[in-house]
């Protein structure tokens, strides 16, 4: 577990820099993006998640953002 404190005061653009910074290092083994969240710094225990965090029937996590529309889909898998 990886607490990374910055700050950027609006959800919207704290959840879009967690997003990206998520996708950065995403192909680096042991890192499980779909458990990404932000939170303030005084009320850790409310958390937004940043990814969609449904299973899908293969096992892996819905790729797509937090509250998206449509259906989910399965990250892409690295050969």
């Amino acid at each position: 577990m990886i607490h990374l404190p910055v700050t950027i005061p609006v959800l919207a653009d704290a959840l879009r820099f967690a997003y990206t910074f998520a996708r950065s290092v995403a192909l680096v083994p042991g890192i499980e993006v779909a458990g990404t969240t932000v939170s303030a710094e005084d009320i850790q225990h409310v958390r937004h998640w940043v990814f969609c965090d449904r299973i899908m029937p293969d096992r892996s996590r819905c790729a797509r953002r937090a509250d998206h529309g449509g259906p989910c889909e399965p990250a892409a898998r690295a050969s």
